[in-house]
């Protein structure tokens, strides 16, 4: 099997993290390849092994991608990934890891059973974004795996967002901002900001508005079919424009389009774990001393 190594932020804890897989793979004589930018801090003695860049979609024929780190690194992985098809398995060294699938703390037992076949995939649907007038990273990759946002720059101020779904007139969100998430990102950004926790598997999209003016206004759920055109106007000349963990400046006015993506991200999820597992272990569902006999 071919692997290929990813990290994002490399911390004393990740870089430990990826020592440790690269020994299991070495010791399992596992053909793998190492994000460039990991052969400065890992150190000289990995020299021997081959790299690739982030800078462009990977081009290896690898059979999957390691994202080692948090929720954060796995994100940043799917500009990587991009269309490729090449599943995702998560090794948590961050906090929640919502989206990982091996924990540190048990990171030889994860390793086995991934190997061993003990896993299933996972595809989670994505979101595309473009722009009326051409900004050209979006262009180059306009995709986000949790959620696309839309944030005040520079003041204090409401913004006026003036949505439309599937050309008919929603409203305007007079408010801090607007988080657009897929399923996977419901239990992100838009969690935190009063939305609903949705099953990955569930073929929706969450319009979520952030600290809106209107108490009235409340998170709504509409069909992973449906098409947007925001206009965001305020105070300032600019706000600001999140795919996951990438952020652009623009201009008020510069209308956005947005919709579901042509094709999906594949993530790992190792046997015996489940979406409803997770929310159990990881936000403590359950942890209520009446359930306890």
């Amino acid at each position: 099997m071919y692997i290929a190594i990813y990290s994002a932020f490399f911390s004393p804890t990740s870089l430990a993290l990826v020592k440790k897989v690269i020994e299991y793979l070495d010791t399992h004589q596992h053909k793998f390849i190492l994000l460039d930018r990991l052969q400065k801090p890992l150190g000289d003695n990995t020299n021997q092994y081959n790299y690739f860049n982030d800078d462009a979609k990977l081009d290896e024929p690898v059979d999957f991608l390691f994202s080692i780190g948090g929720d954060g690194t796995l994100l940043r992985s799917i500009s990587v990934i991009r269309d490729t098809k090449i599943p995702i398995l998560g090794i948590n060294g961050g906090r929640l890891g919502f989206l990982t699938s091996v924990q540190r703390d048990t990171l030889h037992e994860g390793l086995d059973l991934f190997f061993e076949g003990n896993y299933c995939l996972i595809e989670r649907s994505l979101l595309k974004v473009a722009t009326e007038k051409s900004i050209e990273a979006l262009d180059d990759f306009g995709y986000a795996l949790n959620e696309i946002t839309i944030n005040r720059k520079n003041t204090t101020s409401m913004l006026s967002i003036e949505t439309e779904l599937d050309d008919e007139f929603l409203t305007t969100y007079w408010s801090d901002g607007l988080i657009i998430s897929t399923p996977t990102g419901s239990t992100g950004y838009s969690l935190s900001s009063g939305g609903p926790i949705v099953s990955p598997s569930a073929n929706c999209v969450i319009v979520n508005p952030i600290s809106p003016h209107n108490i009235n206004m409340r998170p709504l759920i509409v069909p992973d079919t449906t098409t947007f055109k925001i206009s965001v106007a305020g105070r300032g000349s600019h706000y600001l424009l999140s795919l996951d963990s990438r952020i652009f400046t623009v201009e008020n006015g510069n209308k956005l389009f947005i919709k579901k993506a042509s094709f999906n991200a594949i993530t790992v999820q190792l046997q015996g774990t489940s979406f409803y597992d997770t929310l159990r272990g990881k936000l403590f569902w359950g942890h209520d001393t009446r359930n306890i006999q």
